[in-house]
């Protein structure tokens, strides 16, 4: 949920807000590593807490997360090296590799360095155990059904490429090459729909029984949902916990052993904790709109365009003035990119909607609210755009965690 700046109790706050952008010069993303650990503690009820970390990953964030007991999940080879170089340990189950495909050279990493499949594809199984016999394997299974909150979001179901869609035709292969299946992952998007989970929950026994093997876990999978707006309500963690639980049980009931209790969280994590701050560069009006420009765009910021998403936003003055929140304008917010759809203020389809903001100058600043998740993870170099910094709020103290990217940088690849 959006965090009040004038709520001094929030380690994110106005003050500290216009600190940081004297300090360090939008635009800038901030994380506040106290919100994570408290996002953490809410799910210490599940045996092991897997951050994916697609949503954020910087390293110094999965240090943190790995500072907490907290395991990983890597879709990538780069997010495996990521992984490794934050500290976490190959040839246990600290990093669990989860994809539909193997190419060569991440099938010779996951190989050499022992690091558990969770295969969501039959090639994978056949790739895997003709270079590495025995490996350590999931199964994710695709239970014929999906949720999200987009179309882009959802993981399940006949037109979701992820999973296996008929589980029993692993076990052959797994036979075949003695790979040691040691868990069910299930995801089928992103958001929580209590219907839904029911639906997940019932699928999850049904298959363990259906394949009745000797697994040791069953994955959760992630897609826990944040409020991104203030009459969202927030998920209720402890009704989430005993769905699961109860499918728990009744698996390790039917198994005669203690099953572990996944899940794999990547929003719910690190979305709450991060803001990105951006400076208004210009204002234009046309006929019917007023427009407000500023130097982060779609490269910076994915969100908005690729799904529609929202994002509140606050502003906060550049000349000291205080901002008059009586009057209320009707706003779309913009980015500097050459392009339409470089928009902030939009709807899934893109359909651009105005925003209720107080009048701003150039000069200003605006926060975006809840960027933790999917921000900095999915920005790109487009328009030859430098990646911007990311500063780490702990124990009090800023510290940047990634440096502003520079266009030599990004030219010296090409040259």
């Amino acid at each position: 949920m959006p965090q009040l700046l004038n709520n001094n109790d929030n380690n994110i706050n106005i003050n500290k807000i216009r600190y940081l952008i004297k300090k360090y010069r939008p635009p800038f993303w901030v994380y506040d590593g106290d919100m994570i650990c408290k996002k953490i503690k809410l799910l210490k009820k599940f045996d092991v807490i897997r951050f994916a970390q697609k949503s954020c990953s910087n390293i110094h964030i999965l240090r943190l997360m790995k500072s907490k007991n907290v395991k990983v999940d890597a879709v990538s080879l780069g997010e495996i090296e990521r992984a490794l170089i934050s500290g976490f340990k190959s040839n246990t189950n600290e990093i669990i590799f989860t994809a539909d495909m193997l190419d060569e050279e991440t099938l010779h990493k996951v190989a050499n360095y022992k690091i558990p499949v969770n295969a969501g594809s039959l090639d994978m199984l056949t790739q895997l155990g003709q270079v590495s016999p025995g490996h350590h394997v999931w199964l994710r299974i695709n239970p014929g059904f999906g949720y999200g909150h987009s179309k882009k979001t959802n993981t399940g179901g006949d037109n979701s490429k992820h999973g296996i869609w008929e589980p029993k035709l692993a076990l052959p292969i797994i036979k075949k090459y003695k790979l040691k299946l040691i868990g069910l992952h299930m995801h089928i998007g992103s958001g929580v729909n209590y219907m839904h989970l029911t639906k997940v929950c019932k699928s999850m026994i049904q298959n363990v029984i259906e394949l009745n093997q000797k697994i040791s876990s069953i994955s959760a999978g992630g897609g826990l949902s944040i409020p991104y707006k203030f009459n969202e309500k927030p998920i209720d963690i402890e009704k989430y916990f005993i769905s699961w639980d109860y499918a728990r049980k009744k698996i390790s009931t039917f198994l005669k052993k203690n099953i572990q209790l996944e899940i794999e969280p990547g929003r719910f994590l690190v979305a709450e904790s991060g803001i990105l701050i951006a400076r208004v560069w210009a204002t234009k009006k046309t006929n019917n709109n007023n427009f407000v420009l500023v130097d982060v765009g779609f490269n910076d910021l994915m969100r908005p365009t690729m799904y529609g998403s929202y994002h509140h936003i606050s502003v906060i003055s550049g000349d000291n003035r205080k901002i008059d929140l009586k009057n209320m304008i009707d706003t779309i917010v913009a980015g500097p990119l050459c392009e339409s759809g470089d928009i902030f203020t939009q709807k899934i389809g893109g359909t651009i909607q105005t925003r209720k903001l107080p009048e701003i100058k150039t000069g200003d600043y605006l926060i975006f609210h809840d960027t933790g998740a999917y921000g900095a993870s999915m920005s790109s170099n487009y328009n030859t755009r430098p990646l911007i910094q990311e500063i780490l709020l702990k124990n009090n103290h800023s510290i940047v965690i990634r440096r502003r990217q520079t266009i030599q940088e990004i030219l010296k690849l090409e040259q």
